[in-house]
């Protein structure tokens, strides 16, 4: 899944290609997205480039090849809804989609996720915690990268879906687009599970409940842990 401005930049680059055969420079692609800086296209980029999308060409200036097109192309500008993936009871996926079939299951193939202790949905508690037991899941709950799960303590996430017991798995990333959900690790003492937002130069942890209010933090005092991806729900 795309970002909106991943969106934005993949659809610029293929279009730019198709029209003159040759990529927009980094100056033109920052214009075109309305950002401030080459830094955010570079990052737009890489995470284009680690999903499989567009590829660089070595030793060859302003070289990218787009490879392969979402279904959609684009994306709505309004405020981003966090959906979990939730995997029900005896770890079986309630997608909406019809049970995959145990052959396609095995080809698939199974991964094991370490859990790391537990994150607060409301209250901060103490920085994540070594390893304590694994999960296991499906391919299907995760993406390219490294991964990680949290057993969820509070209930300041309720409107985005998550309870207090769940499981999440987090990829471990440093960097989140506005609306993410995150583990964010603040001051090095506390480990929190909110919704990543800008505010000028400082950074809002948005809880997903009425009842909790927005912290809003200085950059430095604040570092993301990774990004919510899929949700464990035991019964």
């Amino acid at each position: 899944m795309l970002t909106r401005k991943q969106h934005e930049l993949l659809r610029f680059i293929h279009e730019r290609l198709r029209e003159s055969g040759v990529p927009p420079s980094f100056d033109e692609m920052k214009d075109a997205l309305d950002l401030k800086s080459k830094s955010g296209i570079h990052r737009l980029i890489t995470a284009l480039e680690e999903r499989g999308f567009i590829k660089r060409l070595p030793n060859r200036a302003r070289a990218l090849e787009v490879l392969r097109l979402p279904e959609t192309v684009g994306g709505s500008a309004g405020r981003r809804q966090f959906t979990p993936s939730v995997v029900e009871g005896g770890l079986a996926a309630k997608t909406g989609k019809a049970p995959t079939p145990p052959a396609q299951e095995e080809r698939r193939g199974d991964f094991s996720i370490p859990v790391m202790g537990r994150i607060a949905a409301g209250t901060p508690i103490s920085a994540i915690q070594s390893r304590s037991h694994s999960i296991t899941l499906s391919q299907d709950f995760l993406s390219q990268g490294e991964h990680y799960a949290l057993e969820v303590r509070g209930d300041s996430m309720v409107e985005a879906g998550i309870l207090d017991g769940d499981l999440v798995v987090i990829k471990k990333q440093d960097t989140a687009n506005t609306g993410d959900i995150i583990v964010a690790l603040i001051d090095e003492e506390e480990a929190t599970l909110k919704r990543f937002r800008r505010r000028g130069s400082s950074i809002a942890l948005e809880a997903a409940n009425p009842a909790y209010e927005t912290r809003v933090l200085g950059p430095d005092r604040v570092k993301i842990q990774g990004k919510l991806i899929s949700l464990v729900r035991r019964y």
